[in-house]
C-alpha cells in the first residue's frame, strides 16, 4: 500500500524498493522530484545511511544507483541546501560518495 504521506517514488525510496523505483522512473517519474525537504537522491542516501546505522547491516547503494542511472542530478540541493554528497559524508557512505563522484566527473567531462 502506498503511503498517503509520501509520493510513490519517495515511498519506494523510503522502503529501499529499487525495483519499484526503477519502474516508476521508467514510466516517467522525475528522478529529481522534491517532496517535503528532500530530493529523491538525498532521501535515498539518508535512508541507506540511517538504515545501516539502525540495523547494524552494511550500507547499501541500490536506490542511489537506480536514481543516478535514471538521470538524478548528483549536485541538486534539497530545499534545506544539502547536496547528496553532504548526506553521504554525514553517514560515511563511501559507496554513495563514489557513485556521486563518478556521475559528477562524467558530467564535467561531457561539458569540456
Amino acid at each position: 500500500m502506498v503511503s498517503d504521506y509520501w509520493t510513490p517514488a519517495h515511498h519506494a525510496v523510503e522502503h529501499e524498493d529499487a525495483e519499484a523505483l526503477a519502474r516508476l522512473l521508467a514510466h516517467g517519474s522525475d528522478p529529481n522530484e522534491v517532496f517535503s525537504n528532500m530530493t529523491l537522491l538525498t532521501h535515498a542516501i539518508d535512508v541507506e545511511g540511517d538504515g545501516s546505522l539502525q540495523s547494524g547491516q552494511p550500507l547499501t547503494v541500490h536506490t542511489t544507483a537506480v536514481l543516478l542511472a535514471f538521470g538524478a542530478d548528483p549536485e541538486l540541493a534539497d530545499p534545506d541546501g544539502r547536496i547528496p554528497m553532504d548526506i553521504a559524508n554525514h553517514y560515511g557512505h563511501d559507496l554513495a560518495a563514489k557513485l556521486l563522484w563518478a556521475h559528477i566527473s562524467g558530467r564535467a567531462a561531457g561539458n569540456r
